[in-house]
């Protein structure tokens, strides 16, 4: 390690992967390498909390939440600011202990147990803490080493993880005139050193392109199909009804609801949503008129009102019946979005 560089606090541990057309199985080693934990035996239930509960003096961030994580499993935590998600995500990840309630990891107390577990675990964290003094290659043989990791073992795991981040031809580049989007790259690589059975990603695509978004989505699905367990956070619907087998979505601390994107979709929305613009004069008397349209939920916007109906086309036809002609019309279908809002309102919290 070069002068003067501080080694990362023990719980201290990124990582995602990134990009390629064909990218390597970075899961590949024999079973009886030295340091690869992902072989130890662990139940199926890899995370198990029953009334888990976190507080900061007399503020409840947490507040009493069930939730069992099963292996191969993406899942994901969704809500506004202020929801609770990254409370929960830091008791899971062995770095705040829980205020009450259980917490089983791996089979394991995170509070007895919090270094054996770290060990067994991958964080991508929500800003990268990559050291820029250090080459793209040193952030890795470094990292593994603070592991325990054999040499050869980092180096082996090194080279294929830069490939699989589409980062070898930078491999021996400083960190520092990097783009943002390399950056993220390398710490999702950083991430995966240690073979982890669990992966958390705290808002993994933030910062980066539509284009980077859509490659590191492709990489962590075939992480899925390895056997990593990914857990996220992040605050792109379209993110979430991509990656995640199952959600959670949480508001004030607790549970508003849990389900497969689909299942949430079909639970708190209608199949399709219809969108008007009227002229902004005559918005108000718009809305007041549309209350006699057939639809299971109205929501006046301030430049749009939402018809949420079974049958988008049927509902377009009633509001022309009405004698009304909207600027601009839309029948799309039902997304995530439409149900985070619906169970967490439109307000801005902090």
């Amino acid at each position: 390690m070069r002068p003067g560089l501080a080694k990362p606090a023990e719980n201290q541990t990124p990582g995602i992967p990134g990009l390629a057309l064909v990218a390597p199985d970075i899961r590949s080693e024999p079973p009886d390498l030295p340091g690869n934990v992902s072989r130890m035996p662990a139940p199926d239930v890899l995370i198990h909390a029953r009334g888990l509960a976190k507080k900061f003096g007399d503020a409840v961030a947490v507040a009493g939440i069930d939730f069992d994580l099963h292996r191969g499993e993406a899942f994901g935590f969704l809500g506004p600011n202020g929801a609770g998600k990254s409370s929960t995500m830091r008791m899971i990840g062995c770095v705040s202990p829980p205020s009450g309630g259980e917490l089983t990891i791996l089979g394991l107390d995170p509070v007895a147990d919090g270094p054996a577990i770290r060990a067994r675990l991958g964080v991508v964290p929500q800003e990268d803490t990559l050291d820029v003094e250090l080459t793209v290659r040193e952030n890795l043989l470094i990292y593994g080493r603070y592991f325990g990791l054999p040499r050869e073992l980092i180096s082996a795991r090194t080279a294929r993880l830069l490939e699989f981040v589409q980062l070898t031809d930078r491999a021996d580049d400083q960190v520092e005139p990097l783009s943002g989007g390399m950056k993220r790259r390398l710490t999702i690589a950083r991430s995966l050193i240690n073979d982890p059975e669990i992966l958390l990603l705290d808002e993994p695509t933030t910062g980066l392109d539509p284009q980077a978004r859509h490659a590191v989505w492709d990489r962590l699905y075939r992480l899925k199909q390895q056997g990593v367990t990914l857990v996220l956070t992040t605050h792109y619907m379209d993110e979430a009804e991509q990656l995640c087998d199952r959600l959670m979505v949480m508001d004030r601390g607790k549970i508003a609801a849990e389900g497969s994107p689909r299942e949430l979709i079909g639970r708190y929305s209608t199949p399709e949503v219809l969108e008007l613009r009227f002229d902004p004069a005559e918005h108000q008397q718009a809305a007041e008129k549309l209350a006699d349209v057939t639809a299971e939920r109205m929501e006046v916007l301030a430049d749009r009102i939402l018809l949420y109906t079974q049958n988008g086309d049927a509902a377009l036809a009633a509001v022309r019946d009405l004698g009304l002609e909207p600027l601009t019309s839309l029948v799309r279908r039902s997304t995530l979005e439409d149900v985070f809002l619906r169970l967490t309102g439109r307000r801005l919290e902090d």
